[in-house]
């Protein structure tokens, strides 16, 4: 009898790794009043992005805490219900000090360390500086893809939002817009207006391409090497269709005809 139980509890679950896709949610503030007008702000015109995905919650930019005010947490539990009114599903913190990692798991999260890959990111322009604004945390769409892989992206990419194809290619095809973030190991492919930024080759991958079907990139990136938009585009390229390669260490970009 033990042996026959025994043997439908085999049969029953398996436990195994698994590779999931992960929206990693960059804190850069600990003021929730202020992280929940960013949020508010920058996702007020597509409510549903996340359509209750996962989310990892980033700490590591956080400014340092003074060890004096061990006792001014982050409240995670009302984290966790802010992050959760955008349509997200909060599971685990990273890159938090142990008394962070502490009141994280308290409040029902768990502690991961998974890395972000480096992603190559240009001085910017010195330029007069707008009114101060709440810091949004930068939200980021970790998809890691087989090797050689693809993946599809269908839905609008707004300012602030990340892609990062980990491992393989990204196709776009919708409008990534001014501000926004595509990036991948392998080539980037945009069959939309392409007004934010594309970064190929985010690991080193010299021989990496960007495609777009309305090249109006504010910055396009090929294994580190940038070219922005205060450098006007040529007039065969500018809103139409092109490809940009990597000849050594200048940016080459060539019509689609």
């Amino acid at each position: 009898m033990a042996d026959a139980s025994a043997a439908r509890t085999r049969a029953v679950f398996e436990f195994k790794s698994a590779t999931l896709p992960l929206i990693a949610v960059i804190l850069k503030t600990s003021d929730l009043e202020v992280l929940a007008e960013a949020l508010d702000a920058q996702l007020a015109d597509s409510p549903d992005f996340f359509e209750q995905e996962p989310v990892v919650i980033d700490l590591s930019q956080l400014p340092e805490e003074d060890p004096a005010d061990a006792g001014q947490l982050l409240d995670f539990t009302a984290l966790r219900g802010l992050l959760a009114r955008h349509q997200t599903q909060p599971v685990a913190v990273r890159g938090g000090s142990d008394a962070q990692n502490a009141a994280a798991r308290a409040a029902g999260l768990s502690v991961t360390a998974m890395p972000v890959a480096p992603v190559p990111r240009p001085a910017p322009a010195p330029a007069e500086a707008p009114a101060p604004a709440p810091e949004a945390p930068q939200i980021v769409r970790e998809v890691p893809v087989p090797a050689n892989g693809t993946l599809v992206i269908d839905k609008p990419l707004r300012s602030g939002q990340q892609v990062y194809a980990r491992g393989g290619d990204v196709i776009v095809t919708a409008l990534v817009s001014y501000g926004a973030e595509v990036i991948a190991d392998g080539n980037v492919h945009v069959y939309a207006p392409l007004r934010g930024k594309a970064i190929a080759g985010a690991r080193g991958d010299t021989s990496a391409r960007i495609f777009t079907t309305c090249m109006e990139a504010q910055l396009v990136a090929i294994a580190g090497i940038y070219r922005t938009a205060e450098v006007a585009l040529p007039a065969e390229i500018a809103g139409k269709p092109a490809r940009i390669s990597l000849d050594g260490k200048k940016i080459v970009m060539e019509p689609i005809l």
